[in-house]
């Protein structure tokens, strides 16, 4: 989904950011190390979006597997993943980092693991194309609930590409009912919904880090699975497929998001992690022959467009800010 991180940016500064260089080169090296990291960031975003977009393809080579061991699975890869990462960053202050996400990141995680839930069982019972374009009108439905509840200002285009893009989804929504994979539908908006309530609680504890809470979203997903599962055997096959999905799809695309907001803004992150919509209903049209109706490419059409519009005029503001600024 997916993800669902802090997003922080690192600013480049050239010798240490106070040094003074005497010879007029620094400003010229600067540039071009900044431009370097800007590419790099870029390439390492879209390849966090490729990881994430093989989760339709994944889910639809499982044989017997149901939503519940698949889930139980991918949660609990995705935990031994991420505690991994922890252990690396913490080493002997892991537990005291969980410790410190406090009430706020449990919050947190009880509403990843709850989109977690909602977003395996949407591309179970929907097409990957409506599930993944109606999660990526997320965007938009986080700056309506910041207008709404944060009381935060929107730019009038924002409020038009809501507008927009809620044509987009009546599309696929009505698709959905005619096709009778409405829940389906439903639950991609639950996913949407999980992002939102995330992000909003992100806002009033800012101190939050994101990882401790993120892997707490997987042992919240694993032990819903766990609850509601029959039974927890499933094939070789599909175990593997599985685990792929919890370490390799989400594991890796989420790491991969997070490393790439250290050189490039946030925006641009939103921006460039829409490869996962544009490429997962590509790779299942190759894959399964999993053909998009008309009225899904419709509605993904007007709903990726405006978040892409949307997007490049939000990251336009941000520079002219920036640049005011200095």
């Amino acid at each position: 989904m997916e993800i669902y991180i802090l997003l922080r940016v690192d600013y480049l500064t050239c010798a240490g950011g106070d040094a003074v260089c005497d010879n007029g080169d620094c400003g010229v090296v600067t540039e071009a190390v900044i431009d370097r990291s800007h590419a790099t960031g870029i390439g390492i975003v879209l390849a966090g979006g490729a990881c994430l977009s093989l989760a339709g393809i994944l889910l639809r080579n499982i044989d017997t597997a149901d939503g519940w061991q698949i889930l139980f699975y991918r949660a609990s890869a995705f935990v031994v993943t991420l505690f991994v990462v922890l252990l690396v960053k913490y080493r002997s202050g892991v537990l005291v980092a969980f410790r410190r996400v406090g009430w706020p990141g449990i919050a947190v995680g009880i509403c990843l693991g709850l989109g977690s839930v909602c977003y395996v069982f949407a591309l179970l019972w929907t097409t990957v194309a409506n599930a993944v374009f109606i999660i990526g009108s997320a965007p938009l439905f986080t700056a309506l609930v910041a207008w709404l509840v944060m009381r935060e200002r929107v730019h009038p285009l924002g409020i038009a590409a809501m507008l927009v893009a809620l044509a987009g989804l009546g599309l696929m929504f009505a698709d959905g009912f005619v096709a009778g994979r409405w829940i389906g539908n439903l639950l991609a908006l639950g996913v949407v919904a999980s992002f939102v309530s995330m992000l909003v609680i992100l806002r009033y504890s800012r101190e939050i880090d994101m990882l401790p809470a993120t892997c707490l979203a997987g042992v919240v997903g694993g032990t819903i699975a766990f609850i509601m599962a029959d039974d927890l055997i499933i094939s070789g096959h599909d175990l593997i497929l599985c685990l792929i999905l919890g370490s390799v799809q989400f594991g890796a695309g989420f790491m991969l998001l997070t490393i790439g907001t250290r050189y490039i803004p946030a925006a641009e992150v939103a921006l460039y992690s829409l490869s996962e919509a544009v490429l997962a209903p590509i790779w299942v049209w190759i894959g399964v022959d999993e053909k998009p109706s008309l009225l899904t490419l419709a509605g993904g059409a007007i709903v990726l467009t405006t978040v892409l519009v949307n997007g490049l005029f939000s990251l336009r503001r941000e520079r002219r800010t920036g640049h005011a600024a200095q």
